[in-house]
C-alpha cells in the first residue's frame, strides 16, 4: 500500500481503476477478518455539515484499526470563530495524522490540502462524495462478482453524490446512466470529465428519461430530491421529480436481478418507497454498513499501514 500514503482522497478521480480494485480487495479482507491492520494513529473529523453514517463509520473504523478520534466541531473550535482555514490547516497538521473534511466548497477542501502535509480525505462536499462511492462498489462487486460491464441507473437530482457515481463508475468500466428532470442534471463539464476516465467498456448515458435508463439495469441507485442547504426547496421539487421515484413501477424495467442502493438518509414516500427500500432488491443496509470498511482500508492505505 506504499502508493497510498501520505496522499489525499479529494475526489474519487483522484484514484485509478487499479487503486480503486486495491482498496476494494483489503476492504472485503477487513470485513471477513482474512487480514487485520494495528494503526495507532489520530484522526481529526472537521464536519460543518450534519452527518450519521459517515462521522460513526469514520470514527468506527479508526477505533477497529487501534487508532483514536478526535471531533473537531466547528461551533467549539476557533475555525467557528472566523480563523482562516490556511491557519487551523497547518496548526492541525501538527497534532494529528489524518483528517476527514465534510464541508460545502470543495475549494475549502483544497486549501487544507495545500496548507498541510497529513492525508485530506473528502468526506463530503456539495461536488463530490467519494467514501460513499467506495461503500457502493464494494456492495456491487459483493452482489454480481464484478463491476466492469455492469449497467448502474441513477435517477432523481444531479448532485454530489450522481457526480462522484459517474466518475467512479466510469472508471471501473461500468455502463453508467443518470436520469434527472430537466434544468437538474449534471453540467456538461462533469459528463466530459467521466468520459475522459471511461474505459472501453464504460458507455455513459444522460437522460430526462428514468424509463429509458432503467431498462436492463442491474444497479438502481438514488439519492434524495432536496440535498443538505436546498431544503427551501423541498417541497416545490416534489412534483417535479415524482416521475424519478423508485418504486415498483420503474423497477419493473430494471434487471430482475437488479439491487436498489441509496446512500440515506431516505425520504420513504418521496425518492424511494417503503416497499422498494424494504424489498428483496434492497441492499442499502449492506451499503451503509461498507462505508466502515472501505473507509477502515483507505484510513490504513493513506497512512501507510
Amino acid at each position: 500500500m506504499e502508493n497510498f500514503k501520505g496522499r489525499d482522497l479529494l475526489s474519487i478521480a483522484d484514484l485509478s481503476h487499479e487503486e480503486i480494485q486495491t482498496l476494494l480487495t483489503l476492504a472485503s479482507d477487513l470485513k471477513s477478518g482474512t487480514i487485520s491492520i494495528h494503526c495507532d494513529k489520530i484522526l481529526g473529523l472537521l464536519f460543518y455539515k450534519a452527518s450519521t453514517r459517515t462521522r460513526v463509520s469514520f470514527t468506527s473504523a479508526m477505533y477497529q484499526l487501534g487508532g483514536q478520534v478526535i471531533d473537531l466541531n466547528p461551533d467549539r473550535s476557533q475555525v467557528g470563530r472566523g480563523e482562516p482555514l490556511i491557519d487551523t490547516a497547518r496548526v492541525l497538521d501538527r497534532y494529528i495524522d489524518i483528517l476527514a473534511i465534510r464541508t460545502f466548497r470543495q475549494e475549502d477542501l483544497q486549501t487544507f490540502a495545500d496548507y498541510s502535509h497529513i492525508p485530506i480525505i473528502n468526506a463530503l462536499t456539495d461536488l463530490e462524495h467519494p467514501c460513499q462511492i467506495l461503500a457502493d462498489l464494494l456492495t456491487i462487486k459483493e452482489c454480481f462478482g464484478q463491476l466492469a460491464g455492469l449497467t448502474m441507473t441513477y435517477v432523481g437530482d444531479g448532485n454530489n453524490v450522481a457526480y462522484s457515481l459517474l466518475l467512479g463508475g466510469a472508471l471501473m468500466g461500468m455502463k453508467v446512466h443518470i436520469a434527472t428532470p430537466k434544468g437538474y442534471e449534471l453540467s456538461e463539464e462533469v459528463v466530459k470529465r467521466a468520459k475522459t476516465l471511461a474505459n472501453n467498456e464504460s458507455d455513459i448515458l444522460i437522460t430526462t428519461d428514468a424509463i429509458a435508463a432503467v431498462k436492463g439495469s442491474q444497479v438502481i441507485y438514488t439519492d434524495v430530491w432536496a440535498s443538505m442547504g436546498q431544503e427551501d426547496s423541498a417541497e416545490s421539487r416534489i412534483p417535479i421529480f415524482q416521475p424519478y421515484q423508485v418504486n415498483n413501477e420503474l423497477l419493473s424495467y430494471a434487471d430482475p436481478e437488479a439491487i436498489v442502493l441509496h446512500c440515506l438518509p431516505a425520504h420513504r414516500g418521496e425518492e424511494i418507497t417503503e416497499e422498494v427500500i424494504e424489498g428483496k432488491h434492497s441492499k442499502v443496509w449492506d451499503e451503509a454498513e461498507n462505508r466502515m470498511h472501505v473507509q477502515k482500508a483507505l484510513l490504513a492505505s493513506l497512512l501507510g499501514f
